[in-house]
């Protein structure tokens, strides 16, 4: 792993650099470039404006490890607001979120309560819920309770990382049930033991799992997702996509917002599905570290 991005990975987690940091100016103006404001207006604006390019979006209000019921209650509701809202201006949007945001250290059995909730809405408005993953530790439950809540819902959908030694199983362990799967590389530090630490194992293992969920597409049997800037793997994927005969609608690209956003309306132009992830809030000290520490390896997470 980088230096200077182990470095930042560190400051992501530390609550006096965001306390002596986040009201600086200057890092408030850097932050703008990668979201359109801390409300949720300013999202459904963005992606409206998305919308009329043939760019979809995912929406995700920042923040993670409620410490209370009530807290996570209200990211409950907040999220429900985010569907009603989306399904009101007829956006082409899907929401994603953090189970430590619906309070998952607090009460698991409410953080399910929480997001079958949310999952039920999204299949009534026509939208899908993405369950972000955090670090390594979280990794099983998480999973757990995806397979819980697809059993009730298919509008549900998870992310991989890359970078973990153990995604190769999980994805094989999630193929039986025809998921949708957002496959990212990976944004947290994580020790050597449990993630490649160079960039290049990363790359071949992301570009090993693409291959396995567009053979399974090519057949209707997942949904897979890419998140990733990495224009050479992207035109890894849509030519692996046509070999294998996986339809242009079979397969996304996501991408964050305020990032190659020329290259995004130029893979749209040439047919590939985009959706762009807006996030929003203002939690954003930890969520922008990670994003400059992913720019060296061009991941998304």
């Amino acid at each position: 792993m980088f230096p200077a991005r182990r470095l930042l990975l560190r400051a992501s987690r530390s609550p006096w650099l965001a306390r002596q940091l986040a009201d600086r100016s200057f890092l408030r103006r850097a932050v703008r470039r990668f979201m359109p404001g801390e409300d949720l207006d300013a999202a459904l604006g963005a992606a409206a404006e998305l919308a009329t390019v043939g760019i979809g979006s995912v929406l995700t209000q920042l923040g993670e490890q409620v410490r209370s019921r009530d807290e996570a209650a209200g990211v409950r509701d907040h999220y429900l607001r985010v569907l009603d809202a989306v399904r009101q201006r007829r956006l082409p949007a899907e929401v994603s979120l953090k189970l430590t945001h619906l309070g998952l250290d607090v009460d698991r059995g409410a953080c399910e309560q929480h997001l079958t909730t949310l999952v039920t809405r999204a299949s009534a408005t026509g939208s899908t819920v993405w369950i972000d993953m955090e670090e390594s530790r979280y990794v099983d439950v998480t999973l757990e309770l995806f397979r819980r809540v697809r059993s009730i819902s298919p509008q549900v959908g998870v992310c991989l990382q890359a970078y973990l030694r153990r995604t190769p199983a999980d994805l094989e362990a999630l193929l039986p049930l025809s998921p949708a799967i957002r496959l990212v590389k990976g944004a947290y530090n994580e020790p050597a033991s449990v993630a490649f630490p160079r960039k290049r194992d990363v790359d071949d293992g992301y570009a090993r799992l693409a291959d396995q969920l567009l053979e399974r597409a090519a057949r209707g049997q997942a949904r897979p997702v890419f998140g990733t800037h990495d224009l050479r793997l992207i035109a890894g994927i849509r030519g692996r996509a046509e070999q294998y005969g996986t339809p242009s609608s079979g397969y996304e690209v996501h991408m964050l917002y305020g990032i190659a956003a020329a290259a995004q309306r130029a893979l749209v132009r040439e047919g590939t599905r985009v959706r762009v992830l807006i996030s929003y809030g203002t939690h954003w000290f930890p969520w922008y570290m990670r994003r400059l520490a992913d720019r060296p390896t061009c991941g998304s997470s």
